[in-house]
């Protein structure tokens, strides 16, 4: 642990004081601007990715980005998400699968669960990307097919989003925008699910963002 001791040493000595004002202030509060839905794997360091400031994201990650139906499996991440949009007013969320992501490909690959009955009994919140893919021409390989379920996991999770009663209604007053992204580790590369087309794009700085899927 001696890694994250100095990590946090250098934080204190060179990073805190050059923010302290922003600090002081969230010292209080928070004013979050978006709710971000990713996944738990260590490559995706969302600060990094979009170069935020504290107080910027309200984040809630877990194994393969998932959102469970509202009623079902209530917990942390249901939690999370009532607490951004109803406590803190957050209007933008997103949710952000990526590359190479293990869950996802345990998903295609259930035999691989085998040890793992707490991450099989997680997934089945995403059987429905899994069976699209399956039922498509058997025409891509492995990481095309990963790429594909991973893009149709980002769109299942925000249907679930509709399925709160709460988002529903934010929804229904235009008050709310779900949004569905991929992140290529590779690359540094975001891609935006566009409801009109079936497909995701880059994503890039544009007013407004109209190929963006907004539930």
């Amino acid at each position: 642990m001696e890694w994250m001791i100095k990590g946090l040493n250098a934080f204190q000595r060179e990073v805190f004081p050059a923010k302290n004002e922003t600090y002081n202030k969230l010292a209080h509060s928070q004013h979050p601007r978006a709710l971000l839905l990713t996944c738990a794997d260590s490559r995706i360091v969302p600060d990094l990715l979009f170069q935020t400031e504290p107080g910027d994201l309200f984040i809630a990650r877990n194994a393969g980005n998932i959102i469970p139906p509202f009623g079902v499996d209530q917990g942390g991440v249901s939690a999370s998400i009532e607490y951004g949009l109803v406590a803190l007013g957050i209007r933008d969320v997103v949710v952000c699968g990526h590359s190479d992501c293990g869950a996802m490909r345990a998903l295609l690959k259930p035999e691989s669960l085998e040890r793992l009955p707490q991450v099989r009994h997680w997934l089945r919140h995403a059987e429905a990307a899994r069976h699209i893919v399956e039922q498509e021409p058997d025409t891509f390989d492995l990481q095309a097919r990963l790429r594909r379920v991973t893009e149709e996991n980002v769109r299942a999770q925000i249907i679930h989003l509709q399925t709160y009663p709460f988002i529903a209604s934010l929804m229904a007053r235009g008050e709310i925008r779900l949004h569905g992204w991929y992140y290529e580790i590779a690359t540094g590369t975001v891609f935006v699910n566009n409801a009109a087309g079936g497909r995701f794009e880059e994503l890039r700085h544009r007013e407004p963002l109209a190929a963006e899927v907004e539930a």
